[in-house]
C-alpha cells in the first residue's frame, strides 16, 4: 500500500531543497505589502488572486500557460493538489493575508529573506522570513490567501516570478489549517499534555503538527512558528530523526529511519516512519520490512500507542520511491 502525505502539498520547481535553520544565511532584499507602492503590490496581488481563481476553478491549462518554464515542463504535481483541493476553493472568495516581495538578483546557495519590523528578541507581529537554498537569480512575489468553506479554513499559498512585466506562477502550496477537524491550537495543548506526563516522543509529533498547521509555507516563520519552535525543543528526543538518520534494531536487521512524523490518513492520526532500503522492487520482501520496522517502532517508543491510530511504515530507495504498509495500532502485536 502506498501512502501519500496529505498534510503538507507544497509543489515548488523553484525549490530543490528547503530549511528553517538561518545558520550560514545570507539576508536578501525583502519587502512587506506596507513597503512597496501601490503600483508594484497590486500588480503582484492582482496576479495572485487571477491564478487563485483558476485553481479554484480547476482550469489547470489556464495555470500551466501562465507558468514559469520550470514548473510548466513538469506539471503533475500542481494539477494533483488542485484535484485534491477543489472541494475545499470552489466557491470561495479569498481573503488575503499577506504579500511579499522577495529580490533574489542575486544568487546564494542559502538564501535569507528577512520581511517587515524586527525586536530586539527576534520577530515581531508582523514580519516573516523565508529561508530558501539553490533559489534561481530573480524577482518573487509570495501571495497568502485564505478561503473559507463549509469545510473549515484552507491557506493557498502562490510563489510568483517576474518575467519582463508578468508575474508567472512559479509555485502553488494549498493546506487545511486543521487536520482531522483538529486546528494548532489543538495540537499544542495535547502537546503540552503529553510534555506533562513525560511522554516526550508523542510531544515532539504534536508541537510539530501544531507548527505545521501555523505557517502556510514549509520555509516561512513567523513569530509564533518561532516561539513553537522554542518551546518544542525541550522535549525534542535524541532518538527521532530530525535532520539525521537514527538506527532501528529489529531482530537481526537494522533499519536507518530517516524521518518521523504525524499525518492525517482517513479520519485517523497516524504516525509515519520513513527509511532507507536498497531497492523496493520486491514487494512481499518490502512488505515484511515494513511490518518489522512498525512493530520496532512500537516497542521503542511505546507511548506512541496512546497518541496514534496506526503506524506506517514508508521503505525509501535511492531514487525516492517508496513502498508503504499501514498497520491499526490494535493490530501491533
Amino acid at each position: 500500500m502506498n501512502v501519500a502525505r496529505d498534510l503538507t502539498l507544497a509543489i515548488s520547481i523553484l525549490l530543490s531543497a528547503v530549511t528553517f535553520a538561518p545558520l550560514h544565511a545570507r539576508a536578501q532584499s525583502c519587502q512587506t505589502a506596507s513597503d512597496l507602492d501601490d503600483a508594484s503590490r497590486n500588480a503582484i496581488m492582482a496576479a495572485g488572486q487571477r491564478y487563485f481563481g483558476m485553481a479554484a476553478k480547476g482550469d489547470v491549462a489556464g495555470l500551466r500557460q501562465n507558468s514559469i518554464p520550470s514548473l510548466a515542463s513538469s506539471f503533475s504535481g500542481v494539477e494533483t493538489t488542485i484535484k485534491d483541493h477543489q472541494s475545499d476553493l470552489s466557491g470561495t472568495q479569498p481573503t488575503g493575508k499577506g504579500v511579499f516581495l522577495l529580490d533574489g538578483s542575486t544568487p546564494v546557495a542559502h538564501a535569507e529573506f528577512d520581511c517587515g519590523v524586527f525586536g530586539k528578541t527576534g520577530q515581531t507581529s508582523g514580519s516573516a522570513v523565508f529561508y530558501l537554498d539553490s533559489l534561481p537569480a530573480g524577482k518573487y512575489g509570495v501571495v497568502l490567501f485564505d478561503a473559507d468553506s463549509s469545510k473549515g479554513r484552507t491557506m493557498v499559498s502562490l510563489i510568483l516570478q517576474q518575467v519582463g512585466t508578468d508575474w508567472k506562477l512559479g509555485g502553488l502550496y494549498i493546506k487545511a489549517a486543521r487536520v482531522g477537524g483538529h486546528d494548532s491550537d489543538w495540537f499544542i495543548a495535547r502537546a503540552r499534555e503529553y510534555k506533562t506526563k513525560g511522554q516526550m516522543h508523542d510531544a515532539w509529533f504534536f508541537y510539530t503538527q501544531a507548527r505545521d498547521l501555523i505557517s502556510p509555507l514549509p520555509f516561512m516563520s513567523t513569530l509564533a512558528t518561532d516561539k513553537l519552535y522554542d518551546e518544542s525543543q525541550s522535549v525534542q528526543p535524541a532518538d527521532v530523526p530530525v535532520g539525521k538518520t537514527v538506527d532501528l534494531t529489529a531482530g537481526t536487521a537494522t533499519y536507518k529511519l530517516t524521518a518521523m512524523f504525524p499525518e492525517v490518513v482517513g479520519n485517523d492520526l497516524d504516525l509515519i516512519v520513513k527509511y532507507q532500503v536498497a531497492d523496493i522492487s520486491n514487494t512481499n520482501q518490502t512488505y515484511q520490512s515494513n511490518v518489522a520496522v512498525i512493530k520496532a517502532v512500537a516497542t521503542k517508543y511505546p507511548e506512541v500507542r496512546d497518541a496514534f491510530a496506526a503506524i506506517v511504515a514508508r521503505a525509501v530507495d535511492p531514487n525516492g520511491r517508496d513502498y508503504g504498509t499501514l498497520l491499526p495500532m490494535k493490530d501491533i502485536k
